[in-house]
């Protein structure tokens, strides 16, 4: 168990932290909730890249890595739903989305064939973790401008969300008709 798999646990953890915060429902629990995300996406960079300088690269950390970010994000789409903060539909892209890749990728592995996360998808992740916080905090430094910052990065996010994944479908499709996998 080395400090990247670590990092990637401790991202696993707070998941169930950032939905208590924010289903007590206690005061300045989004604010609270929006660091305990920040804090639990600020791993995702960091054990990546700890894993390549270090060469500590795993098996266990390239399964649970993007199942950590999945679920992550995946919980708080779902309940900026139930707060009523996001339209279903959003959520469903972006969880879909990841079922899509994912599912690409596991068709791919297994025939040895990998499909590494692109610049596009690294976009993707930054782009919801921008947007995800900054629904969260209800646009407060924003506000005075008249426009509604979670609203246009979640757009900006779902831009990033249907182009990746239709990068990824491309790149699949294309080892497809190789016979690659």
């Amino acid at each position: 168990m080395n400090l990247p798999n670590r990092l990637t646990l401790a991202r696993m953890f707070l998941i169930p932290v950032f939905l208590a915060v924010v289903t007590l429902r206690i005061k300045y629990g989004d604010i609270i909730a929006a660091g305990v995300f920040v804090l639990a996406a600020s791993t995702d960079g960091l054990d990546g890249y700890i894993a390549r300088k270090n060469k500590q690269v795993t098996t266990l950390g390239k399964f649970m890595d993007p199942l950590a970010d999945k679920l992550l994000v995946s919980s708080a789409l779902i309940v900026l739903v139930e707060l009523g903060k996001l339209s279903a539909w959003v959520a469903v892209l972006i969880i879909g989305r990841e079922f899509m890749v994912t599912g690409l990728r596991a068709i791919a592995a297994a025939d040895g064939v990998v499909i590494s996360a692109s610049k596009l998808g690294k976009w993707k992740t930054v782009t919801q973790i921008i947007a995800i916080v900054a629904m969260f905090l209800h646009n407060v430094t924003f506000q005075f401008l008249g426009f509604d910052l979670g609203k246009i990065a979640m757009a900006v996010a779902v831009f990033f969300t249907i182009w990746s994944g239709a990068d990824y479908v491309s790149k699949g499709w294309h080892l497809l008709k190789k016979g690659e996998y």
